[in-house]
Order: structure tokens, then sequence, then C-alpha cells
């Protein structure tokens, strides 16, 4: 909000001076929420400009909201009245007559409005959680006739935070919330003001056995209250309750509503009656105590008919205690896991439940509305991770999910009609600063990225420079793209060849990756290009804004690079191709990095960040073991592809964002084709190697591509899986679906490869002929 304002002859700009007093009016009739954004940004104000804030009525600032605004302000909206009370959480800021209007359509659009200026002067949503020092100004003007309009996308919009066991939980009991020795309502008073700077609503609060649940303390549903966020809780959680803390199974029994239902419907009916009147969503149905299997059935029929049951009582809690008219309370059911073979069994489910779909914890959405889910009265949503605990591998340390397979899952998922409730999984929230800002972003603005790689370029170059500053924001685009363009070919926490939850031995301790001395080098160089540049940038960063620096750029790229150099030259060690100091360097380095991080800020950010999530192998100092057998020979194809270089193509034009091992895959529409053409010298025949983004089906159970070489016969490819089956867990450990098809050669020279996308979602990355 900026403020100041001081007219000058002939003019009717606002302008937003140093050490000069900011007049503002407000209705004390305004939710709690409206007061809080004021807070914050009087904070802001203050920090930027110097000064000080008052409130009267007859004040130049004006802050209202639809239902608290005089005829004339209401006059002033003119044509944005309809746009304003057409949309919830909407605002409007105005410049007119010497006055500058923030008017919201709802008390949260109105809030969102009030820090919509905070950006407007600089004020970064990180300045705490990242330390994004606030920059003094002089001066800022709004121009006369400035308008600007804003609403959401998504209805709700908002992050999980999870596994929070190495990182949030510890650092808020030791260092930040010692009073309460956990996540209370200090951590949490934080981590609302993020949401409302992010324009997010909803947070489903953390749920590990080494936290106490949400409701454990009073002081945290004011907390809420205070911020407007909605509270609800994951897939594991029925009806606002964390299980792993508040189900006592030696004195309620079994979580089984088979023989267990009035001891756990009298657990949920508590629960009910104590939430009755906070911002609440409610998730339905039911699973084990710690995201598990239901107990009590066996076959998908034994389970539908208990869930039917469950939610069947869950809605008469509800009904009871909340709102005789069920469709006015907010529910949602979470098809996870095995959830989701029960409802494609043939779940019946209310009208009014919204329907969150959810990825397959490695961020590719396995169902997307259809045409009849599409038309439920409660929408559709979207759970996403950028965080994970589990099969095949954790990645829980550094937050490297590609930026254009984010976006690419959920326009999709918008596309389609998930546009109700989007939350994601953003572990302890730090590392994920950008990719959570990203996320929200899309939820609120749908189109604030462009359908395109430039598009994603653009988004992520700005968030850049508004933290470092537009001169450093092009060499460090190609920094972070570099970054999550290494990690897209295999996550950090992936390079051990190790995997979590897996019975055989062999997942347990540090094996070879497939890849040759040659793979192994090249990818240590790139690494070691993208460490030297931050190194060398960090010259030119301000010394207020090194901390930031550190948080958001120096220690995840750094330490990507370090853990890659432990694991690779360990590799080649193993082999006699290297000594072992580099690869027990590596290791200390990512211990000193992890040191310095709980250094800043004099102890600040101490126990947040942990690099030995859950004590993995893959975090260790690797044994100085030797090997027998040979690394993997080099062996050179034919001609290697990446998707964009595309000869020809018919139908709609691919569209290429980024994604890929070479940052060069292309989304080829349903119904399109494109063609590339290889020369192969005298051979008969060929192996063709399509490396596809292993997304899931978008409509019915297939996804597929159809490839043919020089005229001969189709071949129709399906590359859709099941479950967690040994492809899938290749496929998403290595970000692509490899699928291989033999061709006859036809004696000309030249040849061509023609592949049709046969279905929605293919996204071709590499073709390789051998």
């Amino acid at each position: 909000m900026l403020g100041l304002i001081i007219p000058i002859a002939a003019y009717a700009d606002f302008v937003f001076k140093a050490n000069a007093k900011l007049n503002l009016s407000v209705d004390d009739t305004h939710d709690p929420v409206v007061h809080t954004a004021l807070e914050i940004f009087s904070k802001d104000y203050v920090r930027v400009f110097g000064g000080e804030i008052s409130f009267r009525k007859d004040a130049a600032l004006i802050v209202g909201t639809l239902g608290h605004l005089s005829t004339a302000q209401l006059q002033l909206l003119g044509k944005w009245k309809d746009s304003l009370q057409a949309k919830s959480q909407a605002f409007f800021i105005g410049v007119s007559g010497q006055n500058l209007y923030v008017i919201g359509s709802d008390n949260l659009g109105t809030a969102y409005g009030i820090l919509e200026l905070s950006r407007m002067i600089g004020v970064s949503p990180w300045e705490w959680w990242a330390d994004a020092e606030v920059q003094k100004k002089k001066a800022q003007v709004l121009k006369d006739g400035f308008i600007r309009f804003a609403a959401p996308s998504v209805k709700f919009r908002g992050i999980f935070i999870n596994d929070e066991d190495w990182g949030l939980q510890p650092w808020a009991a030791k260092t930040y919330e010692t009073e309460t020795g956990d996540i209370g309502p200090k951590t949490y008073a934080k981590v609302f003001e993020l949401l409302l700077r992010l324009r997010a609503n909803l947070l489903w609060p953390a749920m590990h056995p080494s936290t106490k649940a949400f409701f454990h303390y009073p002081e945290n549903i004011k907390t809420a209250a205070k911020y407007g966020v909605y509270i609800g809780s994951s897939h594991a959680e029925p009806m606002l309750r964390n299980n792993v803390d508040e189900w006592k199974e030696e004195a309620m029994g079994a979580f089984n509503y088979l023989t267990n239902q009035p001891e756990i419907y009298k657990y949920w009916s508590e629960r009910v009656q104590q939430s009755s009147g906070i911002n609440a969503i409610y998730t339905l149905g039911i699973r084990g105590v710690h995201d598990s299997k239901m107990l009590g059935a066996n076959t998908l029929a034994e389970q539908e008919a208990i869930l039917s049951q469950v939610i069947k009582d869950q809605r008469a809690l509800l009904t009871q205690y909340i709102n005789p008219a069920a469709e006015k309370i907010p529910q949602v059911f979470i098809p996870y896991k095995e959830v989701q073979d029960i409802y494609d069994y043939g779940l019946r489910l209310p009208e009014d439940v919204s329907l969150i779909w959810c990825d397959d914890n490695y961020g590719y959405i396995r169902h997307f509305p259809n045409e009849k889910e599409k038309l439920r009265k409660g929408g559709n949503g979207v759970y996403y991770h950028i965080s994970y605990w589990g099969r095949p591998h954790d990645y829980l340390w550094l937050a490297t999910t590609h930026p254009a397979q984010v976006y690419t899952q959920m326009k999709r998922a918008f596309d389609k009609g998930a546009r109700h409730l989007w939350v994601v999984n953003v572990g302890d929230i730090k590392p994920a600063e950008y990719l959570t800002e990203m996320f929200l972003d899309l939820a609120w603005d749908i189109n604030s990225i462009a359908n395109s790689r430039s598009g994603l370029d653009y988004h992520l170059k700005s968030w850049l420079g508004r933290e470092f500053g537009a001169a450093n924001a092009p060499a460090l685009l190609e920094v972070m793209n570099e970054y999550y363009r290494l990690a897209y070919i295999r996550k950090p926490e992936f390079m051990g060849s190790t995997r979590t939850e897996e019975k055989d031995p062999k997942y347990k301790s540090i094996a070879d990756l497939p890849w040759s001395e040659q793979e192994i080098r090249q990818r240590l160089s790139a690494y070691k290009a993208i460490d030297d540049k931050v190194r060398q940038l960090e010259k030119d960063i301000p010394p207020e804004k090194r901390d930031a620096w550190f948080q958001l750029i120096a220690y995840p790229v750094r330490g990507a690079a370090a853990i890659n150099r432990k694991l690779l030259f360990a590799q080649l060690a193993r082999h006699g191709k290297a000594g072992w100091p580099p690869s027990d360097a590596a290791f200390d380095t990512i211990k000193a990095l992890t040191a310095q991080y709980d250094c800043l800020r004099n102890g600040k950010w101490k126990g947040i960040m942990n690099d030995q999530p859950r004590g993995l192998a893959v975090f260790e100092r690797v044994p100085h073991d030797a090997v027998s057998a040979g690394l993997k020979q080099e062996s050179r194809p034919v001609r290697l592809f990446n998707g964009i270089e595309f000869t020809a193509y018919s139908g709609a034009k691919p569209v290429g964002h980024g994604l890929g091992y070479q940052r060069g895959a292309i989304s080829v529409k349903k119904g399109s084709a494109v063609d590339y053409t290889f020369v192969s010298g005298n051979r008969k025949s060929a192996k063709i190697q399509v490396a596809l983004a292993p997304n899931h089906p978008v409509e019915g159970s297939a996804i597929r591509y159809a490839i043919q070489v020089d005229g001969q016969p189709v071949q129709e490819v399906d590359y859709a899986t099941q479950g967690r089956s040994e492809e899938w867990k290749e496929n998403v450990l290595r970000n692509q679906a490899l699928c291989i098809t033999s061709h006859q050669l036809s004696r000309r020279e030249k040849h061509t490869i023609k592949i049709k996308a046969l279905d929605e979602g293919v996204v071709i990355d590499q073709i390789t002929v051998w």
C-alpha cells in the first residue's frame, strides 16, 4: 500500500515519500484479517519509507469492502463494481481524485489488496521466511488513473506442512518456539502471514508424531482466524483429526470402523463440535492411523461398503453441529493411493463434496476430472507434492521438482476443471520457497505464466530479479535453469542408487548408477559450472542480501553440486577411475554449508536444515569400497534428438516448456504428429527409443503414441504404468518413460520417423536411434 499522499498542483498522483506520515481510513467493522493485513502493511511501509501511519476518517488512502462502501465509493468503481461483485476474494486498487482506494469483494479480497501494495513498494513475501531484506526508498508514485484488479483462479489455495521431523519441528522446538517446544501458535502465525502474503487461504497443518495436533493448542485456532486461513487436513486425517497424535489405541481400541464404530464416531464428534464456527474444510473418509490402508476390509466391495457408511455418518455429524445444510459446509474427498481404487470401484459421493485428485507423489497427476466429475457441484481440486517421504525414494532435503513439470501438470488440471482447491506438500517450507510461490501464483492467476518456455523463464527471472536485482537476474536464470535440469535427470536424493521401504538389501547401500565414465564426468562438469558461477555471482550481491542469497540460491545449488560430487566421484573411485578425496571433501562441504545455515542471522534458522533426513545411506560419507565389475561402456547411437528438434509437424504446433534432459521436451496435442529425419548409412533395421515424460493417462486408462518409419507399418505404444510397479519406480526416479520399438528401414539413406500422440498428455523428451 503505497502510502503518503502529497497533492501536487494539477496532479492527482499518489506519492509515497520517505519520513512522511501516511493517513489511512478503514471501517472498524471489518473482519480481523483486514486489520491483520493493515498491521503487516504498516510495518512494511515504515521499513520502506520510514515515517508513520495514522488512521483517520478523512484520509486519502481508503480501504473498504463491498457492503461497507459509501455511494460515492461505489460510483468510483464504475465497471469494476460488477467484476468485484462476481468474484470472491477479489480486489480493486485505484487512484482517483487524489485518493488511493483499496477495495475488496470480501474481507479476504481486501486483505489481499492491502498486501498487494506491500508487493508494489518492493516487499518480498519472503521478507521473514528467507530474510529477503526490505530496501529503503525515497519516494514512489502511483499515477492518477492507475487501476489494478485481481481475483483468484482457484477458490482454496494452500500448503501442507509434512515430514517436518527433521526441519520445521526441531527448529520450532529448539530455536524459535521454545515455550511450547513444538510447532505452535508462534510458528503458525509466521506460516499464516506467509500464506496471506502469497494470496493463499488454506493450511493442512503438520501432522507427524513429532508434532502435537493443531487443535492441541487453542491459540492456533485464534491465530488462524486472525489471518483468515481455512484449516483442513490431509487424506489420512478425516474430520480435522490428527490420528497419529490423538488416537490412543490402548484406551480407544483399534482404528477399525467395522469393529469400533462407536469410539471412532465419538472421536470425530468431539472435533466437529470443537471446530464449529471456524474456517474449516472437512476431509471425509477413513484410512489407517498414519497414511495406511483402512482396517477391517479386504476386498474392494468391503472397502466401498465401509467407506460409504463412514461418509454418511460424518455428514450426519456435520449437519448436526455445523450447518443443517450440508452443501454449505466445505468438504473434500481425497482419492489417495488405494482410495482411488475404491472410488473407481463405484463409490458414490454427495454432489457437494469436492474431489481432490492426487499426483503419484513424484509430481505426475494420476487422474484428471472427467466430464461427469467436472460438473459436480462441489468441484474438483489437486493435492500435489514438491516434497515426499516414501517409495521408491524420499526427496526431503532439497526442492528440485522442475518448474515446467509443476506448470504443465497444474495447467492441465485447471483446464480439466480442477479449480476448487489446490494444496501443495511443501515439507518444511524451506528450501521450497520458489516452487511454493510459483504453485500459489498459478492458483491465484492461472495465466500468470504464459504457456511456453519463455513464459516460465520470465516468471523465474522476475522472481530472481525481485530478490537479487534485475542486473543479476539473467545470469541467475541460467544457473537455476541448469539446477532444475540436472535434478530433473536425477534428483540429488536419488544419486546413490538406493531406495526406501524396499525389502531387497541391495537397495540399502550406495551402488553404481547405470552411467558411463563419460556421462559421469559430463555431469560433474555441469555441476561444477553452476557451483563456480554461484560463488562468482555472490561477489556482486550486496551484504544485506547475502542471507537471502545463501538460503534461496547458494545452499540449494552448492548442496546439489556437492552431493553429486560425493556420489559420482565415489562411483569413479570404486572402479579405480579417481581417488577418494574429492568424494570425502564433498561430504565435508555439505556439512559446512549446513553449519553455515545454522549460523545465519545469529542462529535464527538453527536446526531447520537437516542434510540427512531420515538418516538414509545416500546422505552418509561413502564407504571406500572397490568393485571388480567395470563401468558401463559408452555407446554411440546413430542419432539422438531432443523433442524440439522435429523437422515437420502436422496438427497443432508442439509446445516446449523447458522440460527434459536438455530442456528440449515438447507437448504434442492429441491427434498431432511430429517428424524427425536421420541418415543411417546402409543399415537395414533400427531400434528407436522414445523417452517421454512419465505422465499418467489423462482420459481413460491409456496414454499412447504411434510411431512409423519410412511409411512402414504403424506401431502403437501404451506407456501407462500400474500402481507402484517396478516400471513406474524406474520412470519417476529418472523422469523418463523409455519405450523401444524395432523397425525395418527402406533402402534410401535418409529416413523419417513420425510420432503421433494418440492420447492427451504426450510429452516427448528425446528420441534415440540405435
